[in-house]
């Protein structure tokens, strides 16, 4: 079974632009630089975007999230607009996680809705175990969590067969071609690069090297302890693509499995990029939880 990359791991950018028009703002926090924006009054809802994205991903939200939220979209370490190196030290979502700390701590924000998709969704989840006080629910769009299905019944073959997808990308970017690697990332979802409309072609460009930092970690996917998570009493909202593909699927049910508040949505027409490929149902799905997570 081949394995799309783009939905596996990373939000799909195609057939919306990206287009705020609200300048972020920079502040430096955990010891690099990150860019966010903000809209809205009430309480604070930290949107946190995937692999390939920025804080532009959530353009199809912010205004509808906006209407009953402060609304903060920010841009993680390695990605547009930061200008942050990558270094021995950085170990992918578990580095993330503190870096969202910092950034909550700059803010002066002490409790907060957690909203994310892929990877975003990952540092929110581990954010959550390590700080459950912090986080008053959490909207958890397929997180990558994949060590959690590894020990389950064909688990570690999906988990290797994920992995196996990744060689090429990551044989490029080992050999400086950061373009190469873009170009098989593509590939891999079964894209010609070169044929791509051009904001397309260069928002995947200025997102590059956050690709590169998770595909040159030991640790790509942190594992997360079971037990930890059965203890995770925090409001959950689970989302599945209905068209995502079967490994997002697997770690999602383990996740509803775990977490004792958690509830499933399952978003109609969409894949791994369900913000972006049905707004409208995902924007009504995440609001009616926020709503309802409010009066437990």
């Amino acid at each position: 079974m081949k394995f799309t990359f783009i939905l596996l791991l990373f939000p799909l950018l195609f057939g919306n632009s990206f287009g705020q028009n609200i300048e972020p703002v920079k502040i430096t926090a955990n010891g690099v630089e990150l860019h966010y924006i903000e809209k809205g009054k009430g309480e604070p809802l930290i949107l946190l975007h995937g692999g390939i994205g920025d804080y532009r991903f959530w353009n199809l939200q912010l205004d509808e999230f906006a209407k009953n939220y402060r609304v903060i979209s920010y841009s993680r370490r390695f990605h547009y607009p930061n200008k942050n190196s990558l270094t021995d030290k950085y170990r992918t979502a578990l580095t993330e996680a503190d870096d969202l700390a910092a950034f909550l701590r700059k803010l002066n924000l002490n409790k907060v809705h957690l909203v994310g998709q892929s990877y975003g969704a990952l540092t929110a989840l581990i954010f959550a175990v390590k700080n459950p006080k912090t986080v008053r629910s959490l909207v958890l769009a397929e997180p990558p969590a994949h060590q959690l299905i590894r020990d389950l019944a064909g688990g570690e073959k999906l988990y290797q067969d994920f992995l196996n997808e990744l060689k090429p990308v990551v044989k490029a970017f080992n050999e400086n071609d950061e373009r190469r690697a873009m170009v098989e990332f593509s590939r891999n979802m079964g894209r010609d690069f070169d044929k791509l409309p051009a904001p397309t072609a260069e928002a995947m460009m200025q997102n590059a090297l956050a690709i590169k930092a998770i595909n040159s970690s030991s640790d790509p996917f942190p594992k997360i302890s079971k037990d930890k998570l059965r203890r995770l009493k925090i409001p959950t909202l689970i989302i599945t693509g209905e068209n995502t593909v079967k490994i997002h699927k697997f770690v999602n049910e383990e996740l509803a499995r775990l977490l004792p508040n958690a509830k499933e949505v399952i978003v109609p027409k969409a894949g791994h990029g369900s913000p972006r490929e049905n707004p409208q149902f995902f924007n009504e799905a995440a609001l009616d939880f926020l709503k309802d997570s409010a009066t437990r």
